[in-house]
């Protein structure tokens, strides 16, 4: 890792909070996530589970952390089971975590090797009468099919079937979105190093600039300050390529009059930056780019006041596309006619902005959250509205991060310039 040491106080905490929502008599186990092949012995980068990091701090595959509160062995009741270093490892991949480090990172006081865990996990399987499963949920999708958590469900079930057997994500999804103090303070590091680097950006294009050279700056300034890399695949994306939202193989020369839209963020301790700006090629907009540039901002502007206690998204970004309807009128993309005789299965509005407003931010760049939950002091969420019109060969897309509080949405971006006035003197500066 990267990243300055986290204080476990913030794992310690995560863990009680999960430990008083669980039933008496219940135990939980949670898998650390895998290394993935890529070939031969070959693998991608390591990335850990986020709830196994969010209950431990720990990031190092093949680890099960189990918690059973009520069991009545002591010794049972918060356990942190890891692989062993040995001759091969050390030489090949460097020592693994050392119990003591293990406990310094995580706050878990009993840590065992992992070739204890079976005995340990019987024991507590007849002791417990229900058990919590972290199998991989998300409304957007399976986390992954074959994940160690799953397959751990799936033999245990097969193992004990008269076991009451509970989900765990419900719980920890309930925990996750609403952030501590120690987490916005990292998702502010995350977002502070992201802010950095689409300055440094901004201050580098110009015309005959590759996208992928303004990737390689995005990297620079996020590796130097110690971020473990991308939250995400970044979109470089000139000229038209901004109106393909997930474009990303970033190898196009930025031309003269063209737009430049990145969208990047910053992984910082696993915690996730995600912000999106337009800018000039040429350090100057076009008339016609000022004008679709400043209709995304102001819709901006006024979804951000929204993110407030008691709104959800679903209701949120109804509004918001309200809101973008008058400005795709006054952009001359549509008229009030036409929208009063649209095709309601294929509203006009979402040609030229077809995807959400926002999303949640945490472990995950689209973290733990839903359309129908009520928003809350503490939850973090990016704005991002977008313009794209495909026939002009424009696409603008304007993103920050803000976090819910009970006297407004506070702008973790709030010193990255969103003015095109503001852009153009960074840019010719």
């Amino acid at each position: 890792m990267k990243y300055h040491p986290v204080d476990n106080a913030l794992f310690r905490l995560n863990r009680d909070n999960f430990r008083k929502m669980m039933k008496p008599d219940a135990v939980a186990f949670f898998h650390a996530g895998d290394f993935v092949h890529r070939s031969s012995d070959q693998v991608y980068p390591f990335r850990q589970n986020a709830d196994f990091f969010y209950l431990t701090g720990i990031e190092q595959e093949k680890c099960v952390l189990m918690l059973f509160p009520n069991s009545p062995n002591p010794e049972l009741r918060e356990v942190l089971f890891l692989q062993p270093s040995n001759e091969h490892i050390s030489l090949w991949e460097g020592d693994r975590i050392s119990k003591k480090r293990a406990n310094d990172i995580s706050g878990v006081e009993r840590v065992c090797w992992l070739s204890e865990f079976e005995a340990m996990q019987k024991e507590a399987m007849v002791y417990a009468t229900c058990v919590y499963l972290n199998t991989p949920e998300n409304p957007r999708g399976m986390r992954g099919k074959y994940s160690q958590d799953l397959e751990f469900a799936l033999k245990l079930k097969d193992q004990y079937p008269a076991h009451h057997y509970l989900r765990a994500n419900p719980l920890l999804g309930n925990l996750r979105m609403v952030k501590s103090i120690p987490e916005q303070e990292l998702i502010r590091k995350a977002v502070d190093i992201t802010g950095k680097a689409i300055q440094r950006v901004m201050k580098f294009v110009k015309p005959g600039v590759g996208e992928y050279e303004v990737e390689a700056e995005i990297i620079h300034e996020y590796i130097r300050n110690r971020a473990g890399g991308h939250a995400f695949y970044p979109v470089v994306a000139s000229g038209a390529n901004a109106c393909v939202l997930h474009y990303n193989a970033n190898n196009r020369m930025c031309k003269d009059g063209d737009l430049l839209l990145i969208d990047t963020g910053a992984e910082y301790a696993n915690y996730a930056g995600d912000i999106s700006r337009t800018i000039p090629v040429n350090g100057r907009f076009s008339q016609r780019q000022k004008k679709v540039y400043d209709a995304c901002l102001r819709v901006m502007k006024f979804a951000r006041e929204l993110l407030v206690p008691g709104n959800n998204l679903s209701e949120y970004h109804k509004e918001v596309m309200h809101f973008m309807e008058k400005e795709l009128i006054a952009l001359g993309l549509f008229t009030s006619a036409d929208l009063k005789n649209q095709d309601t299965e294929n509203l006009l509005v979402k040609k030229y902005f077809p995807h959400g407003t926002s999303h949640f931010l945490g472990l995950d760049v689209h973290d733990e959250g839903h359309r129908f939950v009520r928003f809350q002091p503490g939850m973090v969420l990016t704005c991002e509205p977008g313009i794209y019109i495909r026939e002009e060969g424009i696409g603008v897309r304007i993103e920050n991060d803000l976090m819910i509080t009970e006297n407004g949405p506070v702008d973790l971006s709030f010193d990255l310039p969103l003015e095109t006035e503001e852009i153009e003197e960074i840019m010719n500066s």
